[in-house]
């Protein structure tokens, strides 16, 4: 049977490491990042897994026995200052199923969080999908410390990148807390996810004229800022005609040059992205984002260029994956669970394009995440423990 009471205490021992709060604050490759991942290998050892630490900084345990296995993680990197379920979760309850004795192959998937690069560094250089070519150009997102320099410093420099076979593997699970208010709004304790969101990625430049607050005349200004939020007030208004029921869309920074309270700004950035689980619907959000730069550009002094950054496609979860996941719950916990889509991305996206994956949520009270205050309930982790292990446990058998 499962040992949840171990499965919460490893929980609780890993949250001390980066302790920040009620949360925690782990970048990828900071020290006390490497010091959880040195952590989580000797767990996994402890437990009869042969573990190893790559050059990506994966933290691999292997099943030293017969399969058919499963592939079972998460991330235990942190977003800054933030929470102490967001990853680790995933991670401690595959350590829970092999410790139960599941064929699992555990695995902490090195910066799920975009500290670096394009980010979900670990999944997609599992499957084979990093080059040498990206981590050469890759740079953090805070620091424009190169990724190569932040291997070295790390100790993973000169280690070799594992690359899984899938054809070892039945299926991948994820357990991960829900990151937003469906469940706890539906008086809910578990979420069989259907599907993970698309994200696209796009950087709008606005180009003005920087020049004194004092003596240039409101009719002589070009202010980039001023630009970038009528681009932003079009978004709003004109995302709502063309969007999907579960779309949404975020300018997560706003970056002014110079930044400084009696100069017009002459250049203003945002980043900016929206998700959606059906790509017909990012599509048409793509467009309608077109036509709104193209529609400034015709009317404003500030002209702006957009720059398509990156996407993540969306990836639905497995149809015998989620009947498992469903069965558990329902004879576990009848009528408190719903089928549902993650508005967050997630490793098992990138996992999904070479074998059958799965997820499984458990509440976050407030919907609180990618903050230090998250937190769910300890009943709904044990709860979510024994599904996922009575899950993965049928779907093995089936």
């Amino acid at each position: 049977m499962i040992d949840t009471a171990a499965f919460l205490e490893d929980l609780d021992t890993l949250r001390r490491i980066g302790e920040y709060k009620t949360g925690v604050h782990r970048p990828t490759f900071s020290p006390r990042d490497m010091e959880s991942r040195h952590w989580l290998a000797g767990r996994m050892a402890e437990i009869g897994l042969e573990p190893t630490i790559d050059g990506i900084g994966n933290v691999f345990g292997r099943h030293t026995g017969p399969g058919p296995h499963l592939l079972a993680g998460s991330h235990i990197e942190s977003q800054n200052h933030a929470g102490w379920l967001d990853g680790a979760l995933g991670v401690i309850s595959a350590l829970a199923l092999a410790r139960a004795g599941l064929p699992v192959d555990v695995c902490a998937y090195a910066d799920e969080e975009w500290h670096f690069g394009k980010g979900f560094l670990g999944s997609r250089s599992l499957i084979g999908q990093l080059s040498e070519e990206e981590m050469d150009e890759a740079t953090g997102t805070f620091t424009g410390q190169p990724l190569r320099e932040a291997l070295e410093q790390a100790g993973l420099a000169g280690r070799p990148r594992l690359v899984i076979d899938p054809a070892r593997y039945k299926g991948a699970f994820e357990m991960h807390i829900e990151q937003g208010t469906q469940l706890e709004h539906a008086g809910l304790r578990l979420g069989v996810v259907t599907g993970i969101v698309g994200i696209r990625n796009f950087l709008i430049e606005v180009e003005g004229k920087q020049d004194h607050t004092g003596g240039t005349t409101m009719a002589e200004r070009r202010d980039a800022l001023v630009g970038a939020m009528r681009i932003l007030h079009a978004i709003d208004t004109e995302f709502p005609k063309v969007c999907g029921e579960r779309s949404v869309w975020t300018a997560g920074r706003l970056a002014l040059d110079p930044n400084a309270p009696h100069i017009i700004p002459g250049r203003a950035e945002i980043s900016f992205s929206f998700r959606d689980i059906d790509n017909a619907v990012m599509d048409r959000m793509a467009a309608a984002l077109a036509r709104i730069v193209w529609e400034h550009n015709r009317r404003d002094r500030c002209p702006a260029t957009l720059t398509a950054t990156s996407r993540s496609e969306p990836a639905l979860c497995d149809p015998a994956m989620q009947a498992a996941l469903t069965s558990a719950a329902e004879t576990l916990a009848p009528g408190a669970w719903q089928a549902m889509p993650s508005g967050a991305i997630h490793d098992s996206q990138h996992l999904a394009r070479v074998m059958p994956a799965a997820m499984l949520f458990v509440p976050s009270i407030g919907g609180i995440s990618h903050h230090w205050t998250e937190d769910t309930k300890r009943e709904d982790l044990d709860l979510g423990m024994r599904v996922l292990w009575d899950g993965a446990r049928r779907f093995l058998e089936g």
